[in-house]
């Protein structure tokens, strides 16, 4: 500096402050920002740091199992190739004026490889999106494609490119399932049936994971889940029987294409727990391929459907009006010959008939008789009846699109001539399912049982979720009026009854044939030329194991119930009764059958040796007569021998049959010599002097115990044995 300009050397210290000011400036702001970032605002700039580095991932489970009551596949999650493309990492360090043709270049590939639209590829790759469907649920050949496209040996090899497992949702039952199952859409979410009902717990518990990246955005690593059950959904459990479930669904197609029908359902139940043992609906549609098929033929007409029931709500009018005391199983009450009217309204009988009892009301299906009936129970009484059986309501199944019925016009009574309607099943509506149900708490012994179709839920790993247990809603009729129509109701499918198709060699079978005209919407009135057929009822008669409810609607080659429904409901039996095991035991069963009797004077009522499959009893074990004996009377016999012993009971004198118990007072009696007489003339003997009988087998007397001239009490039992020949 000494050798230098004074004037130039203060210009060159100066530029020389000027700079060590402004290095000392921008020291102190970087000093500053550090300072601000780390110490002041450290905990914000981490957490901004953490967001760009860590990536949450949301991990959705595989959709649980469906399954039936011995464990079969219903529904299953099965992995297939879907293929996807990170377009960042596709166009990565790619000159901008080439990712065009890049990105041309990729989709003509691509488009050649998975058989797509070279323009709707060429839409997606745009996007430059980190992940973007290409397409899914690839065939193999389509897989071998992508993977020759992305060989790293290729020097034009796609990079971004992921093949992915995708869960897609197969049924194993196709066709035999489809109204019942569901189906589940594209997103994973449970559409109809069971898939809808429990979609909840089959779609498991979503769940989250941290997890690091890169500047490209790839996945690291990440930690692992909180909750294992996020890695499956619970598998569900339904009392279905597979194995039944076909065979119902193949009886009830064959006899829609037999008669021309436009549709049908079948529903087969326990009537000791309310389990839905199969439910079928056609015509069908094979639920892996929904996609395919018109929602209004996704329909499962057994929940969907309102019919008028017709003749079936017989059973349930003179069942509350035997319970309510209203009339006696041995009543008789005139048919008009076929031809009553009231309120200006005709109501005809197919077969024109005079006297009848109720069992023969049930078989010949009078429908004035019922009306007759129907109105000693008056309209309140018939609609609270309707009601505690379970119609105008939903059955509370839990499928979706699951009708009510209709009783009646909210608000509004019925007038007379409505409850006489009402009373044979015209003016109403039911569903399939509500019939089945109702005539369940006929067999079971008058209890309305909830309808079951889970059995339990269970996790992945086998344990216990939840278990459905059977409960009783309420109690509709009491248990001997239950009993006695389940006696009349075998008439039916006896020689001279509606539902002689419904015979099953072997076993009783109690059911009701129905034939409703169907209204026409435009005119309001019944078309003469469409009806629904049906039949429900149950097998065996003594110890029902299942429930049956046919219903065929529109068939065309033939109309009546007993010629349509009844085969279809006897085929649907004999496949139930063989695949759980329910022996034929004959016409006779050997056990005795109890129940309370709750009638305030009760009828001393006992089966037929050729009707019935064992002996019923009353308080304190009182058994009354037989009903005939020679086999295949039906409804006949049955009202003959019921007035029979009706008369013995309740004859002129009013009197009452002693219990098994000795009452107070009783006397002692002289056992008669009962050998070679019939099952009638012995149990008219034995009752007249206040003893009680009590019959095995058919025929006329081979045995008895005490022996003929034995003193007993009135009131003691006397076993008698039938033998054919005898």
């Amino acid at each position: 500096m000494k050798n230098i300009d004074p004037r130039r050397a203060r210009w060159i210290k100066f530029r020389m402050g000027v700079l060590c000011a402004l290095l000392g400036t921008g020291l102190f702001s970087v000093v500053a920002s550090a300072f601000n970032i780390q110490v002041k605002h450290g905990a914000e700039w981490r957490m901004i740091a953490e967001r760009q580095r860590q990536k949450r991932l949301k991990v959705l489970p595989t959709r649980g199992s469906i399954l039936d009551r011995n464990g079969e596949a219903l529904a299953v999650t099965i992995d297939v190739p879907s293929v996807a493309i990170n377009v960042a990492e596709l166009l990565h360090n790619v000159p901008e004026r080439q990712t065009p043709a890049l990105i041309d270049a990729a989709a003509a590939k691509l488009a050649t490889a998975l058989g797509m639209p070279f323009p709707e590829l060429q839409a997606k790759l745009r996007t430059r999106r980190r992940f973007v469907w290409l397409k899914r649920r690839l065939s193999q050949e389509e897989v071998t494609a992508v993977r020759a496209l992305v060989d790293p040996r290729r020097p034009d090899a796609l990079k971004g490119l992921m093949i992915e497992g995708e869960g897609h949702r197969f049924y194993p039952g196709r066709e035999a399932l489809w109204g019942l199952v569901g189906y589940v859409s594209a997103d994973g979410s449970g559409v109809d049936g069971v898939e809808r009902a429990f979609d909840e717990e089959l779609r498991g518990r979503p769940d989250e994971i941290s997890a690091l990246r890169d500047r490209k955005g790839t996945v690291l690593f990440g930690d692992g889940l909180e909750d294992e059950r996020a890695l499956a959904g619970d598998d569900v459990h339904i009392t279905i029987d597979l194995g039944l479930q076909f065979q119902v669904q193949e009886d009830l197609e064959a006899g829609l294409r037999a008669f021309e029908a436009k549709s049908g359902s079948a529903v087969v139940i326990d009537p000791s727990t309310g389990e839905i043992l199969a439910m079928a609906s056609a015509p069908v549609y094979n639920p892996n391929d929904y996609g395919d098929t018109p929602v209004e033929a996704r329909r499962n007409h057994a929940i969907a459907d309102r019919i008028e029931p017709g003749s079936t709500m017989k059973i349930f009018t003179i069942a509350s009006a035997i319970a309510e005391g209203k009339i006696k199983p041995t009543e008789e009450i005139f048919c008009e010959n076929g031809s009553w009217t009231i309120g200006g309204v005709t109501i005809h009988d197919t077969h024109p008939e005079g006297m009848l009892a109720p069992a023969s009301i049930i078989a010949k299906s009078s429908n004035i008789c019922a009306a007759k009936i129907g109105l000693s129970l008056g309209e309140q009484g018939l609609y609270s009846a309707y009601k505690r059986f379970g119609f105008g309501e939903t059955t509370g199944l839990g499928l979706p699109g699951e009708a009510a019925g209709v009783l009646r016009a909210r608000g509004r009574p019925w007038y007379e001539v409505e409850v006489a309607s009402a009373s044979f099943g015209q003016g109403i509506s039911v569903t399939t399912v509500q019939l089945a149900l109702a005539m369940s708490a006929i067999a079971n012994g008058g209890k309305l049982f909830e309808p079951r179709l889970l059995r339990s839920v269970t996790s992945a790993s086998g344990e216990l979720v939840r278990e459905e247990l059977p409960a009783v809603r309420r109690e509709v009729v009491a248990p001997f009026a239950a009993r006695m129509v389940t006696e009349m109701m075998t008439g039916v499918v006896e020689e001279g009854g509606t539902g002689r198709e419904a015979h099953i060699p072997g076993y009783r079978v109690a059911g009701k044939t129905a034939t409703a005209q169907k209204a026409d919407p435009s005119t309001g009135k019944y078309d003469p030329d469409k009806f629904v057929a049906s039949f429900v009822g149950f097998v065996p008669a003594q110890r029902p194991r299942f429930v049956i409810a046919v219903v065929v609607d529109e068939p065309w080659i033939a109309h009546l119930g007993g010629q349509v429904a009844a085969p279809i409901f006897r085929r649907i039996a004999m496949q139930a009764l063989a695949r759980f095991g329910v022996a034929p035991s004959g016409e006779v069963a050997k056990t005795p059958v109890t129940f309370p009797l709750e009638d305030p004077t009760p009828l001393v009522y006992a089966e037929a040796s050729a009707l019935g499959d064992g002996d019923l009893t009353g308080p304190g074990g009182a058994v009354a007569a037989p009903i005939g004996s020679a086999a295949g009377n039906g409804a006949n016999a049955a009202n003959t021998a019921i007035k029979a012993v009706g008369n013995t009971a309740n004859g002129a004198s009013d009197a009452r049959v002693p219990s098994a118990s000795a009452a107070p007072g009783a006397q002692r009696v002289i056992v008669p010599d009962l050998a070679g007489l019939g099952a009638r003339d012995a149990a008219h003997g034995l009752v007249s002097i206040g003893l009680v009988p009590v019959f095995d087998g058919t025929g006329a007397v081979s045995r008895q115990e005490p022996s003929a001239g034995t003193l007993l009490l009135q009131g003691s039992t006397v076993r008698v044995r039938l033998s054919p020949g005898s």
